[in-house]
């Protein structure tokens, strides 16, 4: 059995820190360690870097190698076998989508690109691309067979885009692998925006995370102690573009088409990075009394609402 907690016997003197990152998935993901023994320690954040960067390979929709780059090469001519890992990837997506009313959906692909944010910096479509780009998408058409391990994607043109979980689901499996190299306390970051907090570091409670105004980032708005959860935010100040006298933040609202409004920012607080990332734009685009009345009781969610004097509320 891995021993998850320092030894009661371990002095400060004896403990050691490491860090290391990669670049995948868009972003920079980063492992901050503690342990009683460097190699080991190293070891095992390499271990986990490479996770992040398989699985890179296989949710990427930029690798046009990458085993969900080919569901969406052949997934509209016939259903196409997938390894196991990525059909169960698929089956929680489709249980955030029916849980979230829709508003989580990885089929935005076409959206995504209609609003140029795919490889791009954005920009304001003509309403007959995102009619026809709508058309497109739908997480019902998404088609799974449990029997044969296979993906479907039952409308011309659909194209699968997991940018709103694929960091979380990342994060969690090298959380994962850290514990088995009997790693009792990290921090794992993927771009800042999904973090995961592994126990907590020497002499603290937990690992301190600051929550920033999305509005003046200077300021904190919040700080936090995370011990064995994760933390994700999903704000419009992350992507955006200003065109036509107003701003357009990157977060679309799958039932529109277009960019979800009334609020800044959404941070969510669970027990795990995959459902902090998945829930974080639903909550965002369904707003702060949808989520006070649907939110899970394991986690706690931090508001930023797009008024005047917004301020950061944490729901009941």
């Amino acid at each position: 059995m891995v021993e998850l907690n320092p030894p009661e016997s371990v002095s400060r003197d004896s403990v050691v820190r490491a860090e290391a990152g990669i670049y995948c998935m868009g972003t920079i993901f980063n492992i901050v360690a503690y342990g009683t023994k460097r190699e080991p320690l190293e070891s095992a954040i390499a271990d986990a870097l490479r996770e992040a960067k398989r699985l890179d390979g296989m949710l990427s929709n930029y690798l046009s190698e990458s085993e969900l780059s080919r569901v969406n090469e052949f997934g509209t001519r016939g259903p196409v076998r997938v390894s196991r890992e990525l059909f169960q990837f698929f089956s929680s997506c489709l249980a955030y989508s029916r849980a979230s009313e829709g508003t989580f959906d990885i089929s935005v692909g076409p959206l995504v690109k209609a609003w140029g944010f795919y490889k791009g910096t954005g920009h304001v479509p003509q309403p007959a691309e995102i009619r026809q780009a709508l058309c497109k998408v739908g997480h019902t058409n998404i088609i799974l067979s449990e029997q044969n391990i296979t993906v479907h994607l039952a409308k011309e043109g659909m194209e699968l885009d997991p940018g709103g979980i694929g960091k979380g689901f990342a994060v969690d499996k090298m959380a994962d692998i850290l514990k088995r190299g009997g790693v009792y306390s990290a921090l794992i970051s993927a771009g800042g925006s999904t973090i995961y907090a592994l126990g907590s570091p020497p002499n603290q409670p937990g690992w301190r995370v600051t929550i920033k105004d999305p509005r003046r980032p200077s300021i904190l708005a919040e700080t936090v102690a995370l011990k064995d959860e994760a933390i994700s935010t999903s704000g419009n100040c992350e992507k955006s573009f200003w065109e036509n006298g107003k701003i357009w933040g990157h977060i679309l609202d799958p039932r529109t088409g277009y960019p979800a409004t009334g609020t800044l920012a959404v941070s969510v607080i669970s027990p795990h990075a995959v459902d902090s990332e998945a829930w974080a734009k639903p909550y965002y685009i369904l707003g702060r009394f949808w989520t006070e009345k649907r939110k899970q009781s394991s986690f706690r969610v931090f508001y930023f609402e797009d008024t005047p004097f917004a301020t950061c509320v944490e729901l009941c």
